[in-house]
């Protein structure tokens, strides 16, 4: 049995439309596929939730995610819908799993304004997966952006540090040479999303 709807979440400041190229991909791969945008600064839980536990009826499903998006997926999990029962696999882009650096930082200098409720999500400190679904956390180390002025010798993507797409319990870590927004439109990335819902269950 494969993976048969996908949903897509995208991340901070962005809306679906710069997840378009990749769901065309998935779509050709033929799965049904839900592009949801949401307001990042103050997103709607219930409203994002029911509308992907809809989607999600009783087929198996993935979720693929961009940055916060990942982290709104884990919300979705946790609170434990009979919908999110189905959600087989979850792929991360670029996802903070434990934390924001950099969403800390902008706190601690007063720029809350800019992050609103998005705090909620990229302020947590998860330390390990632990749901049903499988985790593939996806990362780049091609450091374009402000992370290298803020962590001095860190590895990350530019945005993410390295060490935060990292948790217990997840089924695999993969870096890819690539920055934190290129890792969206990256045909290797896109064809290793394919690999790995193209798996059995």
């Amino acid at each position: 049995m494969k993976v048969k709807h996908v949903i897509v979440l995208h991340g901070l400041y962005m809306s679906g439309l710069v997840m378009r190229p990749l769901c065309s991909r998935l779509e050709e791969s033929g799965v049904k596929v839900l592009n949801l945008t949401y307001n990042t600064r103050d997103p709607n839980r219930d409203a994002i939730f029911s509308q992907i536990d809809e989607f999600i009826g009783n087929e198996p499903s993935a979720l693929v995610c961009h940055s916060m998006g990942g982290l709104v997926a884990r919300a979705y999990l946790e609170a434990n819908s009979a919908p999110s029962h189905h959600v087989e696999k979850v792929i991360t882009l670029g996802t903070p799993h434990t934390g924001s650096h950099i969403a800390e930082k902008m706190q601690q200098k007063g720029f809350e304004l800019l992050l609103k409720n998005s705090v909620e999500f990229l302020l947590s400190k998860n330390g390990d997966w632990p749901f049903k679904a499988k985790l593939y956390s996806i990362a780049g180390d091609l450091p374009i952006g402000l992370m290298p002025l803020i962590v001095k010798g860190s590895r990350s993507d530019g945005t993410v540090l390295l060490d935060e797409t990292k948790l217990r319990g997840m089924a695999e870590h993969k870096v890819f040479h690539l920055s934190h927004t290129s890792m969206i439109y990256s045909r290797q990335v896109v064809n290793y999303i394919l690999e790995r819902l193209n798996e059995d269950i």
